[in-house]
């Protein structure tokens, strides 16, 4: 079972930074990861004239770009996609599954926090941490702005000991 966290904060507060900081060290200590970046608008993979452009455009209604290192793949939709529907489209391929966004999710979260940008966004029962430039007053653990060996100990100890033998597992399944 893939351990879930989400990363989410005010625009410009520093989550994909937070979030590449946590990835490095989670490979260092052997998970197997995968980010999801949760949009609010929308964005654009293939090009007009390319390949995967032209069989969209054709109708298709999913498209899956495979190369020898990699796979991205597209599919039209009728809703915006739930997290619910995310995370089962990912499957328990990964370790760990960092999103970055997905604020109304009930999953477990970091909130990035930057005193310039104003308040949390996020109520405290719902924060499993905050990084922050400033000190709080939430009964949560705070980091400074990149104290990621201390926040992962964290995550290990608080989101492993809910997974029955905790520790690195296998991505063959």
């Amino acid at each position: 079972m893939s351990l879930v966290v989400s990363v989410v904060g005010r625009s410009n507060s520093g989550k994909t930074t937070l979030l590449e900081k946590l990835i490095v060290e989670l490979k260092k200590r052997g998970y197997t990861v995968a980010a999801v970046k949760h949009s609010g608008s929308d964005f654009q993979l293939d090009h007009p004239g390319k390949d995967s452009w032209r069989l969209t455009e054709a109708g298709s209604d999913a498209v899956l770009l495979a190369s020898p290192h990699k796979m991205a793949f597209m599919q039209r939709l009728s809703h915006p996609p739930t997290f619910e529907e995310v995370i089962d489209f990912l499957g328990n391929k990964f370790d760990f599954i960092l999103i970055e966004g997905f604020k109304e999710s009930g999953i477990p979260r970091i909130e990035v926090h930057r005193k310039e940008l104003g308040g949390l966004i996020s109520s405290p029962e719902k924060l499993l941490a905050v990084v922050t430039d400033e000190q709080l007053e939430v009964p949560v653990p705070q980091f400074s702005n990149w104290d990621g060996v201390a926040l992962l100990d964290l995550l290990e100890k608080t989101l492993l000991t809910v997974r029955s033998g905790s520790g690195a597992q296998s991505s063959d399944g």
